[in-house]
């Protein structure tokens, strides 16, 4: 029972974590000077709700790790336990997640129109230190630092892209009004960063896969069996993509609105391939991968 609400609050984290990098981004590089305003309000909200399940999120998963270590319920909420839990590497890393999960927050909350540009800088703080737990740090030395470096990478593009879409929608929605031409000019920025961020993807998952599990038939291992799974919803979301960007966007001046809901319903069908993906890193991620 606490594996998988550890695994719960993995996905949570990792998903409000997403959503506020990708907020932030918009607002603070893509969207131009007279959008950003309008778009760092309408993500308001979202954001504030996304920083605290952020904090709360990794907080919990402190108390949990040491419920995992000790002997379950009993030691959920021990701060002895978590004391202990801080001595290990995982716990080392994490108290400096939360600390950025909270200035994250205070940020969000006390200046939202304001701190676009230093939330990103948090945000991509908080997925480097990330890349300092669980596999990617199964190793010492330059080769673990290369891994680290990589891992910190895949979570970097993968936000970009997923966090991405949620204020993707948003901007379609804006593109046949008053703002259409602002809105459009942030799509194309989304397009072409999403390019580089779809690339980086797929590339440092590679080499994760491979510094990790090396040159084996992965369906050998339920780590392996799910990671494959994980590579089929991000080639589905691959497919989606290039689908919207390449078949329907061309459309959208002559198909009088029926490219532009399709474009819609593809979009939010690779939102929710994206979380599945994300709910299959929390899983495999607290896997022995061999």
């Amino acid at each position: 029972m606490l594996a998988s609400i550890y695994v719960a609050l993995r996905f949570a984290h990792f998903a409000a974590l997403m959503l506020i990098f990708g907020n932030a981004l918009y607002s603070a590089w893509l969207a131009p000077r007279a959008l950003t305003r309008l778009m760092t309000r309408r993500c308001c909200r979202q954001q504030q709700i996304a920083v605290l399940v952020s904090f709360a999120t990794a907080l919990l998963m402190l108390a949990f790790q040491g419920g995992l270590m000790g002997n379950g319920w009993q030691d959920l909420f021990r701060p002895a336990i978590w004391l202990a839990v801080t001595g290990t590497q995982f716990g080392s890393v994490w108290v400096w997640q939360i600390i950025f999960a909270l200035l994250t927050a205070c940020a969000v909350w006390l200046a939202p129109t304001r701190n676009a540009r230093l939330v990103v800088l948090l945000a991509a703080g908080q997925f480097i230190l990330l890349a300092g737990v669980g596999h990617a740090a199964m190793r010492d030395g330059p080769l673990g630092f290369a891994q680290r470096l990589n891992h910190a990478l895949h979570l970097l593009c993968a936000a970009t892209w997923l966090g991405g879409l949620l204020p993707l929608l948003f901007c379609l929605r804006l593109a046949n009004g008053r703002w259409g031409e602002q809105a459009i000019t942030t799509m194309m920025r989304f397009s072409r960063a999403g390019h580089y961020a779809v690339a980086g993807v797929i590339c440092t998952g590679i080499v994760n896969a491979l510094l990790i599990q090396g040159l084996t038939l992965p369906w050998r291992t339920s780590y392996g069996e799910l990671l494959l799974f994980k590579c089929v919803l991000v080639m589905m979301m691959v497919i989606l993509a290039l689908v919207n960007r390449y078949v329907l966007v061309p459309r959208f001046r002559t198909s009088q609105g029926r490219a532009q809901r399709l474009f819609i319903r593809l979009t939010q069908a690779e939102v929710v391939t994206g979380a599945l993906v994300v709910a299959c890193v929390s899983l495999f991620a607290t896997w022995e991968p061999f």
